[in-house]
């Protein structure tokens, strides 16, 4: 199995690698007149700022659970939390400076070139570097946790809980240093999800509130104050958001294949069904492996768009040919990897101990599942938002009757479009399970995610585009660069669509694998596993879960609210105080609106990323494992329905107002009162599609991956256990 390791290092180190030379040749493009320099600098300095004050916060609470972790669990875990977290924020980091840097590159492209597909390499190369960080920081982090945790220092070995903490209390060594690392991620994607989201939904509402509504001025005009915190937040929020959540998708699928191999082991013991030890070993490295080899099938796909010579004027067309591209190879590529680790293994046991029901080509066809299920995902979601299709167009249509029917529409539009991902999901999940048992649904899972990198390039060329449309606006460019720009920022919303909808899907299946451990962690393995929904203290868990995500959404539709009226006030009073800001005499004062927008978020943030973390470890103190399991199932089922919901409502509200904006309506443009009814209906959908849609799938992993870390304590030590045993 050697060469396996070598594949996952390989692929991690090429995937980073590549990212560096993408990194250095934006860098090296020229950023245009000193003007785009200038606004480029003032979003840099912003975006930079924000993410240094929000990680000060994010890494103590980093440092507080890993001392927690250490003590109740292992230290292996707490070290495993750190790594993960580093990963992550780096990913993010990253990120988020190249496209500080593109931004800029974007609109000067467009502005020399007057050429489309010229200008769509610049935004996908930034994109791709995000993509190639979040693969190659994901799964380079795992490498190191499974070569020094799990072969110099033996846990990959130990099948049983044997590893005794400070408590006394016993775990696999393996499965909790691997959540450990996937907790780490998590709360990094969760920080940045939440913290970003109400940053750059703050800005957004409060530049289109003021500056479209009430002075009729276009978006991004550099009279209007909120703009620079608005581009700042693009990047905060849609980049290092986006990339710290989809690697912590790519983690948690991962470990939830892995940790389910150890649990079948045990179960297969029990019941004498022949798994051998040699099987678990493939049944590890098998995700690792195809994800390695998704990776590179990515970094083959971004190549082939960055090297093309005869770009198309369709930058649809390209983006979505990379991503099909990368599928493709990926699904090729991972047959062998399948026939290659399983061939040799009995047919007969795989089926007895995993399910497997298609010999060696099992977990391959689960991940395929997964796959085809992401692509069909995207292409439902980009149906309801896309411009090109009726669902959106017939939302336009409506804002000519005021803002009232554009949001009663919308919220139909949305409301509508859960269905069909719903079907997709669950037949995914029965055919996964089908042909490779519950291992295979958390294949479907790292299927759904094997190829990540080029789905992360793609959405991140989203935001890039919109801030090079941004500056373009600010900089007083030609209107052909901004029509181009504007372009590719209608095509990046759809993207970002397709990339929720991945998000989304992946998160339901990691959560539904990362349940089963959950249920093994405390349930003897030789017994059937049933959580009893109709049990009183499993259907009271599943009613308060399925409360929780509109808490939890509640929470980040107000902290937006506020932030966002703090911000008009700032943008009304500057109209009104500093005397030539509207005829372009008078320079508004930009810094007091990204301070605003920064403070909000960092006040806002804290309450909503800590419920996922400590509703389930207090949850289950109280009331104990039963309760936790119907909870997080409340809480999965209810939080994939309100994040597509809010994904394609929130989507096909901003794409409908672009679809009036270049004219599609005979006799509206902007400035119409068609116009300003479908701003009315964008800025409500901004906090749905950008903050509540986005954290929903993090809320669901990180309970499950919590509840998973801290079930062994908790079914042992609960109140209601106590209160039992002291009555009986």
């Amino acid at each position: 199995m050697e060469v396996v390791i070598v594949v996952v290092a390989f692929a991690a180190i090429l995937s980073l690698a590549f990212a560096a030379f993408n990194f250095k040749e934006v860098k090296k493009m020229p950023e245009g007149t000193e003007k785009m320099s200038e606004i480029a600098d003032a979003i840099r300095v912003g975006a930079n700022a924000f993410i240094r004050y929000e990680y000060k916060i994010l890494y103590s609470v980093v440092i507080v659970v890993a001392v927690v972790l250490a003590f109740i669990t292992t230290w292996h875990a707490a070290v495993a939390l750190v790594l993960g977290s580093v990963m992550s924020g780096f990913a993010g980091m990253i990120g988020m400076k190249i496209a500080t840097y593109a931004n800029v590159r974007v609109s000067n492209k467009a502005r020399e070139t007057g050429d489309i597909g010229e200008t769509v390499k610049v935004a996908f190369q930034g994109g791709s570097v995000m993509g190639l960080c979040v693969g190659g920081f994901a799964l380079l982090g795992l490498f190191i946790v499974y070569v020094v945790f799990g072969i110099m220092m033996g846990q990959v070995y130990v099948t049983e809980a044997t590893y005794v903490n400070l408590l006394g209390l016993s775990f696999i060594p393996f499965t909790m240093t691997l959540s450990g690392y996937a907790l780490g991620c998590s709360i990094v994607a969760m920080f940045n999800r939440v913290g970003g989201g109400i940053y750059t939904k703050a800005a957004d509402m409060g530049a289109d509130l003021v500056g479209k509504t009430e002075a009729h001025i276009p978006e991004d005009d550099p009279r209007n104050p909120a703009t620079i915190a608005d581009n700042v937040g693009d990047n905060v929020g849609d980049v290092a958001g986006l990339g710290s959540d989809l690697l912590e998708s790519f983690v948690g699928s991962i470990s939830a294949g892995i940790i389910l191999a150890y649990h079948m082991l045990l179960q297969s013991t029990a019941l004498g069904t022949g798994m051998t030890t040699d099987l678990l070993e493939r049944c590890i490295l098998f995700p690792l492996v195809l994800v390695s080899v998704g990776l590179i099938a990515c970094i083959i796909a971004i190549a082939s768009l960055l090297f093309k010579k005869n770009m198309s004027d369709n930058p649809h067309k390209d983006l979505n040919g990379a991503t099909y591209m990368a599928a493709i190879l990926t699904i090729t590529l991972g047959l062998g990897v399948s026939y290659f680790m399983f061939s040799s293994m009995d047919g007969q046991v795989m089926k007895d101990a995993l399910g497997f029901t298609m010999g060696a080509f099992s977990p391959w066809i689960a991940a395929t599942v997964g796959v085809v299920a992401g692509v069909i995902i995207g292409t439902i979601a980009e149906h309801y938002t896309s411009a090109d299709y009726n669902p959106t167009r017939l939302l336009a249509h409506s804002a000519t009757e005021g803002p009232a029917i554009t949001i009663t529409q919308g919220l139909a539009l949305g409301m509508k479009s859960t269905m069909a991902p719903a079907i997709v999901l669950a037949t995914s999940i029965l055919l996964s399970y089908m042909v490779s048992g519950m291992y295979g649904v958390s294949m479907a899972a790292v299927g759904m995610l094997s190829f990540v990198t080029a789905t992360v390039s793609v959405d991140t060329y989203g935001p890039i585009s919109d801030n090079a449309g941004g500056i373009a606006e600010m900089s007083g460019l030609d209107p052909e660069v901004r029509k181009i720009t504007d372009t590719l920022d209608s095509v990046g919303n759809t993207t970002a669509a397709i990339g929720k909808g991945f998000a989304i899907g992946s998160g339901a299946l990691a959560a539904l694998a990362l349940m089963i451990s959950y249920l093994y962690s405390y349930n003897d393995v030789a017994t059937e596993l049933v959580l009893n929904v109709m049990s009183p203290m499993v259907l009271a868990g599943v009613v308060v879960g399925g409360a929780l995500p509109f808490l939890f959404s509640g929470m980040l539709i107000e902290a937006v609210g506020k932030s966002a009226r703090k911000m008009v006030s700032e943008v009304r009073r500057q109209f009104r105080e500093i005397p030539g800001i509207l005829d372009g005499t008078g320079k508004p004062d930009y810094k007091s609106c990204i301070e605003i927008s920064s403070k909000g978020a960092i006040a806002e943030m804290k309450v909503p990323s800590m419920l996922a973390i400590v509703v389930p470890v207090v949850s289950g103190f109280v009331f104990g494992p039963e309760f936790v399991g119907g909870m997080i199932i409340g809480a999965t089922i209810c939080a994939i329905m309100i994040a597509i919901f809010s994904g394609n409502s929130g989507g096909a509200w901003d794409n409908a107002k672009k679809y009036i904006e270049a004219d599609g309506l005979e006799n509206y443009g902007k400035g119409s009162m068609a116009h300003s009814a479908a701003v009315v209906g964008d800025t409500v959908g901004d906090p749905l599609k950008d903050t509540v849609g986005p954290c929903l799938d993090i809320f669901i992993k990180i309970m499950s991956t919590v509840s998973l870390v801290v079930v062994p304590v908790f079914a042992q030590i609960n109140l209601v256990s106590f209160i039992l045993q002291f009555f009986s």
